[in-house]
């Protein structure tokens, strides 16, 4: 899974980077920089400690989030406007955005508008991705209309049916509407996903707090998640998470109780970003390993394999399916095979979260 932090200049973009990797990046002067930070965040998933001590597993490879500090913000920062293109290869292949918005106050770092404003500066950053949505559209329409002209008569049809959807997203976002938002079938949204619209991939907002506004977390996220309904909101000091980072356990937790500090804000970001994205895990656990495979939500057994290996999915035959509740009670596979908690599935089988899998196959 890829993420790309996006936001305005100086709202703690990057000292949320290194709150959620554990990194090290240069805050503060380093947002000039066009390139970015890049790190990896394992999912903290207690499953996997659980199934790797019933098998005696060697190791233990969770999920990873892959995240990308994309330190270039619109507008106050390069002339003409426009998101350059090095800036834009790092968001069309994100696959969601995670939009730092500053509410903290500090007149050491001051805001780029000039003052701490979050809904104009939520509604400046969509203006901004809506526009880049824009170009990519009016250029493809060009070519659309340049193809037409000299298109044989069988050609024709798609590509008519693509220029009438294309007017019409364009006709949305003119009227302030993101791709996201807009009424499209799955199929029309399976042609739109080559073009990697930034207004289409989905958004997390999280409003980063200054210590003294952390008593109103909670307040100030449902304030948030009521005036921006299409994202998912939460609301965390990134400095306060990024300073914890610094501390040993006990240090770190009476630090974080004196600050009112809720736990698991790191962890949740993570969390808000594999829900954005309907992304679930199925387990395998075994001597060698214990992992985890993040999957789309709704996906046959099949193509789960095709995670593990390509020629597992080629060769499949069935999937041994045990829940992690059952085979936590069962203590071991065998014992859940006795119970008949072990079951035999097909191809035409949807993995759940938490399955524990083992896949039949012959290549």
């Amino acid at each position: 899974m890829k993420v790309a932090i996006v936001g305005l200049r100086h709202c703690g973009k990057t000292t949320l980077f290194n709150a959620v990797t554990g990194g090290v990046a240069e805050v503060g002067s380093y947002s000039s920089a066009l390139k970015p930070n890049i790190g990896v965040r394992k999912v903290t998933d207690p499953r996997l400690d659980e199934l790797a001590r019933l098998t005696k597993s060697a190791r233990i490879v969770p999920a990873e989030v892959n995240i990308t500090d994309v330190a270039y913000m619109p507008k106050e920062t390069q002339d003409g406007g426009g998101i350059p293109g090095e800036v834009l290869g790092y968001l069309t292949t994100a696959e969601a955005l995670l939009q730092v918005v500053r509410f903290f106050d500090d007149p050491s770092v001051p805001h780029p508008l000039g003052t701490v404003d979050p809904e104009r500066d939520v509604s400046s950053f969509d203006m901004e991705l809506t526009f880049s949505d824009l170009a990519i559209l009016e250029r493809r329409l060009l070519r659309l209309k340049d193809q037409l002209k000299s298109a044989k008569s069988i050609e024709r049809p798609p590509l008519q049916a693509e220029e009438s959807l294309l007017e019409g997203i364009k006709q949305g976002l003119e009227n302030e509407v993101p791709i996201r938002d807009q009424a499209l079938s799955d199929d029309q949204r399976r042609i739109l996903s080559g073009y990697q619209f930034l207004t289409a991939k989905p958004m997390l907002l999280v409003a980063n707090l200054g210590e003294d506004q952390i008593s109103r977390a909670a307040e100030v996220e449902s304030e948030l998640s009521r005036k921006h309904p299409q994202f998912a909101v939460l609301s965390m000091c990134a400095r306060l998470e990024m300073e914890l980072l610094e501390l040993d356990r006990d240090d770190a937790a009476e630090y974080r109780l004196a600050a009112g500090a809720a736990e698991g804000s790191v962890e949740r970001v993570v969390t808000e970003c594999l829900s954005l994205l309907g992304l679930v895990a199925f387990l395998t656990t075994g001597p060698d390993e214990t992992r985890a495979w993040t999957i789309q939500r709704g996906t046959l057994a099949p193509h789960a394999a095709g995670k593990v290996h390509s020629d597992i999915e080629k060769g499949f035959i069935r999937a041994e399916v045990i829940t992690y509740d059952d085979y936590v009670a069962c203590v071991t596979e065998h014992e859940a095979r006795k119970r008949g908690l072990l079951r035999l599935e097909g191809k035409d089988y949807v993995v759940q979260d938490g399955d524990v899998i083992n896949f039949l196959f012959n290549v």
